[in-house]
């Protein structure tokens, strides 16, 4: 089982990347997807969650309004749509799978049932 994380990249502030996360190996359709993320020196952050069924989402606060999170492919692949990007968004991005009852568990979790490896995001100004 393998979560592969892909569409970082260098990008000006205010520019934009999509982030995708493929889920191989099983199928993720009754799993809770999402995005965290860990800048050098500092902890992880909660980025963004989507349900299985995708039409539930959640975002930490730094990124509200700016993210957008969706998944597709019968729930095996995840986006993380990101505009107006700020420097401060720089980072390692990470996607997760959680079999959870609500989304709003995932940003609590200190361990994940599927973590991907990172992709980088740098933002300058």
């Amino acid at each position: 089982v393998q979560l592969q994380a892909s569409g970082g990249g260098l990008v000006q502030a205010g520019g934009s990347l999509r982030l995708s996360c493929a889920a191989s190996g099983r199928t993720f359709s009754n799993y809770a997807m999402g995005w965290f993320r860990q800048a050098p020196g500092k902890k992880r952050e909660f980025v963004a969650a989507i349900n299985w069924s995708a039409d539930t989402v959640y975002y930490g606060d730094s990124v509200r309004g700016r993210f957008t999170i969706d998944r597709a492919n019968a729930g095996n692949t995840v986006y993380l749509q990101m505009d107006s990007l700020k420097p401060e968004d720089t980072a390692v991005y990470y996607c997760a799978a959680d079999r959870v009852n609500t989304i709003t568990t995932m940003r609590l979790l200190l361990e994940h049932d599927y973590w991907g490896q990172g992709t980088q995001v740098t933002v300058s100004s």
